[in-house]
């Protein structure tokens, strides 16, 4: 694969994730045009003791109620434990990625970044890519919805990639199941906002969009657009203490 970042003057969707471990806590982060969120995991080397998770930027009034949630999901669990498949759907799908990421992380001896970029669609065509510190891991094509090139993927769709992630290794499996969900996020940009804004009609695949929130949940229309300015995503991100 190539050493190129993603090609930073492609309009279209944003998001950077960065992992930060350091003695007794590791800390994940993301930002995006809807979400800037980050967890913090306290941990004894072996077990979690304490979660703390931010919501700066959510798309509906109702996630920050999802940070209690992820206490009682993960507060006393081993850090082996903290995998994608446990309780997703019942936490924010985002803050429980984080804690995945700062878990599956928290023995590295340095920081992790991934920048993901998905363009806005040209003729029903899209890039997306994914760069781990710098370089580029993923790059794929998708026209229509289906995705027509690298050829090991040619005329799947984003919701069926999961089992040729699952042949990758390591490093390049966690970029493609960061890929895949980033790139799902970014039809959002498509949509107008009144299609997206009645949490009851959409799949109960999140805190939120839970039926016993869904009926009361209110979209928030904070949305950014980091194709264009100066700005880049965690520009600025202040973590809890």
């Amino acid at each position: 694969m190539s050493n190129t970042a993603p090609n930073p003057a492609m309009p279209g969707y944003r998001r950077r994730l960065v992992v930060e471990p350091g003695p007794g806590r590791s800390v994940a982060m993301l930002e995006d045009d809807m979400h800037r969120m980050a967890v913090v995991l306290h941990h004894d080397g072996q077990r979690i003791d304490r979660i703390d998770a931010l919501m700066d930027r959510a798309p509906w009034d109702t996630c920050p109620g999802a940070r209690a949630k992820l206490r009682e999901t993960f507060v006393g669990s081993a850090l082996i434990e903290v995998t994608a498949r446990r309780d997703k759907k019942q936490n924010c799908t985002h803050l429980h990625d984080l804690a995945v990421l700062a878990a599956a992380h928290a023995g590295d001896d340095g920081p992790t970044s991934w920048d993901i970029r998905a363009s806005d669609p040209q003729s029903g065509r899209r890039l997306i890519e994914i760069a781990r510190n710098g370089e580029t891991v993923h790059r794929w094509v998708e026209e229509r919805g289906v995705l027509v090139s690298p050829a090991s993927i040619a005329g799947l769709t984003l919701p069926v990639l999961r089992d040729w992630i699952a042949t990758l290794p390591g490093p390049e499996q966690e970029a493609a199941r960061l890929l895949q969900w980033a790139a799902m996020v970014a039809h959002g940009r498509t949509l107008p906002i009144e299609q997206q804004s009645q949490a009851s009609d959409l799949p109960a695949n999140c805190y939120t969009f839970q039926p016993e929130r869904a009926v009361h949940a209110v979209r928030v229309g904070d949305v950014r657009d980091f194709s264009s300015g100066d700005t880049q995503p965690l520009d600025g991100m202040r973590l809890p203490s």
